[in-house]
């Protein structure tokens, strides 16, 4: 049985992110386990990333498994923003739709000195990765623009709605109006501050929102 727990980083600076990304890249090690022939976009910073992901430890007991978790629909995060642990980050950088990835993490990117939930203190984690679609992170700047079809600097609901159904349609992923609506309902918890239906530029900020 999957147990969920929710995978969270503290907010970390940005330039002390980018002073030690050869050094983190070092430590997180990666298992290609299969990839695509054809791959038109990998996964870069920022972008929306539709994956299931199995957590284990070392010695093979699992602690976490997204088949189960909210009816087995795939996890949505954001890459590289703090919204899954700084390893898995790290390691699904550079992925293509449809690949798999074996991805060792050390504690330190992981769970820590605490650790969490089934994770001991300083566990170095095992997670198994596939990536089904790879698209342009919602939370860009270049993409608040795309989503905004009339210009007014805000997004409304149906607006976000048209924008993934469109990016998933182009993946050959389509998928049905539920799966849709979760996923808006979770951006606008997030982002939505002042609860008037409405994502302003400023509430848009991906450096702003932490948590999945």
């Amino acid at each position: 049985i999957c147990i969920l727990y929710v995978f969270a980083l503290s907010k970390l600076d940005l330039w002390a992110v980018l002073a030690t990304a050869d050094e983190l890249l070092k430590e997180v090690k990666t298992e290609v386990v299969s990839k695509p022939e054809q791959c038109t976009q990998k996964s870069k910073k920022g972008d929306l990333i539709n994956a299931h992901y199995d957590g284990y430890l070392l010695d093979g007991s699992q602690f976490y498994c997204s088949r189960t978790d909210k009816a087995g629909h795939p996890q949505w995060f954001v890459l590289g923003v703090g919204q899954v642990i700084k390893g898995l980050d790290i390691g699904m950088m550079d992925m293509c739709a449809g690949e798999k990835r074996k991805i060792t993490v050390p504690s330190d990117l992981a769970f820590g000195k605490n650790g969490k939930g089934p994770v001991p203190p300083n566990a170095t984690v095992v997670f198994e990765v596939e990536v089904l679609s790879v698209s342009r992170g919602p939370r860009s700047m270049e993409a608040f623009t795309l989503i905004d079809l009339d210009q007014d600097r805000s997004l409304t609901k149906a607006e976000v709605k048209e924008y993934l159904k469109l990016e998933y349609e182009k993946g050959g992923k389509p998928r049905d109006d539920p799966f849709y609506e979760k996923i808006i309902a979770d951006i606008f918890r997030k982002s939505d501050r002042d609860r008037d239906g409405l994502i302003s530029s400023k509430e848009y900020n991906i450096y702003e929102h932490d948590e999945l």
